[in-house]
């Protein structure tokens, strides 16, 4: 069997002939035997092992390398002889080879840590270490209780991260609900005092969602501008002109928001006005084509409820084409209304979105009336529906956002890691000691066995006989003369190139 050894440190010289065959000790019935040279096959992208490892691993791990790492033909001539010494285990550690530069290193990886562990090197927690060990629990009855309590707990934390992951959802949609808005519009007229004095009158255009802030007084008052994209008051024409008698006001990304609309101008005779609310729909709403509305039942809604509606309609008539699904084939009224006969489902966005109209504002007539008694404010009321983000949305995100238990918990986790841990240990230490009290001499040599398997495992798993290792008969053989000559010959070249390493003059990097 061939054995291998480690090669030389880069740059020595390689050997120029080869060893010859060790010295037999007197009375040796072995006949010397010759060293043939390597017959194992070249290996590519070998790295030697280290000098320092030891003589052990280099009479495991060595082979038929020169100085420089590379393998030796067949027949070459290997490096002189030394004087048979020592075995080499009496030999020293050799000094480590030169670190190779920086550039040919391998390039930087992120450390792995083993399953478990983190970063720190902290053993990461987890549910299976919360668990009793099944003979904790023979001997103690009673620890049942608080595995049918680790068992609630798994199903409560289950429940919990359900839930968690169902308001996750439903915060993705959006949550209105539907409520009452109450409109005043009030006007006061206010004659003229004196000869000259004008007549004028004043209207008011506020509002408040009924039952608003009765639950709850802290809660802000949302203000009546915030529910409108715009408003128009219509004057009459006649009475005020082409030029003066339209009142608009139209929401921008600087408008700020106030509680009411208020428009003053004179005169002394009833006036008809049209009140035009355009109301602020979040997400944006459509009105929908009369057939299609008809068709879907829909009348002003978003665009994914009209969609949902339109996909609602095509599955319950079965108008998807079966052998090639990608189709829609209208019926009669979709025919109609769309202008084909058949149609893929990318175009239902694009031909539906001709049919999506601006939503019809709130039409308001009010008439704005100067009789007497002057000082008497005259008020109408108008309740229209309008939609509010549902109160529950916010519970729901401070439930998600809330980590006021979460550091108690954690708390409470650790100590019941710590805990369990305990037990374990007192565990095993009993089992430790009871295995010593049946039978102390038994006991001793399988734990003896046993450290002398974990020491050599902790020293490198070097597989071999220890009672054939401790006899001198086994470094008799005809290898072991060769490893030592090998093992000092690669020590003497490690050394040769830190002298060289250490006398070379330094090198100037070019620019």
């Amino acid at each position: 069997m061939a054995q291998r050894f480690p090669a030389s440190a880069p740059g020595a010289a390689p050997p120029q002939q080869r060893y010859p065959g060790p010295a037999q000790p007197q009375g040796s019935p072995m006949p010397p035997r010759p060293y043939a040279g390597p017959t194992f096959p070249a290996r590519t992208g070998f790295t030697p092992p280290p000098a320092g490892a030891g003589p052990a691993g280099a009479a495991r791990a060595g082979g038929a390398y020169g100085a420089a790492g590379a393998p030796l033909p067949p027949g070459a001539p290997l490096p002189p002889a030394a004087p048979p010494g020592p075995p080499a285990r009496a030999a020293g550690p050799a000094p480590a080879p030169p670190k190779r530069p920086l550039d040919a290193r391998a390039p930087p990886h992120k450390p792995h840590y083993a399953d478990g562990y983190g970063a720190g090197g902290k053993r990461k927690k987890r549910l299976a270490d919360k668990i009793l060990p099944q003979k904790v629990r023979d001997l103690v009855p009673e620890s049942q209780a608080y595995m049918d309590l680790l068992a609630f707990e798994r199903k409560l934390d289950a429940t919990i991260m359900r839930k968690r992951l169902d308001i996750q959802e439903a915060l993705k949609r959006p949550m209105k609900q539907k409520r009452k808005l109450r409109i005043f519009i009030s006007n006061t007229f206010y004659p003229g005092q004196g000869d000259n004095a004008v007549a004028s009158w004043e209207l008011r255009v506020e509002g408040r969602l009924l039952d608003d802030s009765k639950n709850d007084p802290n809660k802000v008052k949302r203000k009546f501008s915030s529910f409108f994209k715009s408003l128009v008051i219509e004057l009459d024409k006649e009475l005020y002109g082409p030029d003066n008698h339209l009142v608009e006001w139209h929401r921008t990304l600087t408008t700020q928001e106030t509680d009411g609309f208020q428009v003053k101008r004179p005169g002394y005779k009833n006036v008809r006005c049209t009140i035009l609310l355009l109301l602020d729909y979040q997400p944006l709403q459509f009105k929908l084509d009369a057939r299609l509305a008809r068709l879907l039942g829909v009348h002003t809604q978003a665009r994914p409820v009209i969609v949902h509606a339109l996909w609602q309609y095509v599955k319950t008539h079965r108008l998807q084409d079966p052998h090639e699904r990608e189709w829609l084939l209208c019926d009669k009224y979709l025919e109609q209304i769309f202008g084909c006969a058949r149609m893929k489902l990318a175009e239902v966005p694009a031909r539906l979105g001709a049919l999506l109209h601006a939503p019809d504002p709130i039409v308001i007539n009010h008439l704005i009336s100067v009789e007497p008694p002057h000082d008497a404010k005259q008020t109408a009321c108008y309740d229209i529906d309008v939609e509010v983000d549902d109160s529950l949305k916010a519970q729901m995100n401070s439930f998600l956002l809330s980590t006021a238990n979460q550091q108690e918990i954690q708390g409470l986790d650790a100590k019941i890691h710590e805990t369990v841990d305990t037990i374990c240990q007192l565990k095993t230490n009993r089992e430790f000691f009871l295995s010593f009290g049946r039978d102390p001499q038994q006991f001793s040599q399988r734990w003896l066995a046993s450290q002398s398997r974990d020491l050599r495992t902790v020293g490198g798993g070097a597989a071999g006989n220890p009672e054939e290792e401790r006899r001198g008969a086994l470094y008799a053989q005809p290898w072991a003369g060769e490893g030592a000559a090998r093992y000092l010959h690669a020590r003497l070249a490690a050394r040769r190139h830190a002298l060289d390493a250490a006398l070379a003059p330094p090198q100037v990097p070019r620019l």
